[in-house]
């Protein structure tokens, strides 16, 4: 049950307070840079969780559970911190309510169907809206850390939007797909 992939995984949860912790002090680019440094290596033990419990065979129903709850409780975590802290403002809001809502609403709709034992595969496209979410949460927390680059913020909105259409498209997808497996 305490394989390294696991550990990897749930060092992640217990990462988020910390992660968050950095993020409290909008003006504070050290802190920024910290968390920023964080969040990348929250990123690469999410990359090697995956990637070891498959090579080693150790591919674990915990693993399976926490990965996707470890994924998203980073996730909100960041966004729900920025749009606190006004780094994610004005309209750039709902670009951020958008990736919060198809993260719960698919997670509910994964419960459903798994009652049901029917799978959903994670598309393609699923996996570059969360790469794209990724690198835009990355890069807003980077702006933090340079804020003489306003570029960075400019780099980290546009990509949020971006991510905010793909999953507005993936989870029109998921959706059918529940959809079609419910009563009338």
């Amino acid at each position: 049950m305490l394989t390294l992939p696991n550990i990897l995984t749930l060092s992640r949860i217990f990462a988020v307070p910390l992660l968050v912790g950095f993020l409290w002090w909008p003006h504070w680019a050290p802190g920024y840079a910290i968390a920023f440094a964080l969040y990348c290596l929250m990123g690469i033990t999410d990359y090697f969780d995956g990637y070891l419990a498959r090579a080693q065979g150790t591919v674990s129903k915990l693993g399976i559970f926490l990965d996707p709850i470890a994924d998203k409780i980073m996730v909100a975590a960041v966004i729900l911190i920025l749009v606190g802290k006004g780094v994610i403002a004005d309209w750039h809001v709902i670009a951020a309510l958008v990736i919060l809502l198809r993260e719960i609403a698919v997670s509910g709709l994964r419960e459903f169907l798994g009652g049901l034992q029917v799978s959903v595969p994670v598309s393609r496209l699923a996996k570059w809206k969360t790469a794209l979410q990724l690198g835009s949460l990355g890069a807003l927390i980077l702006s933090g850390a340079v804020p003489e680059w306003p570029w960075v913020l400019g780099v980290g909105l546009v990509a949020l939007w971006s991510a905010a259409v793909l999953t507005a498209i993936t989870g029109w997808d998921y959706l059918r797909v529940g959809l079609s497996h419910m009563d009338s």
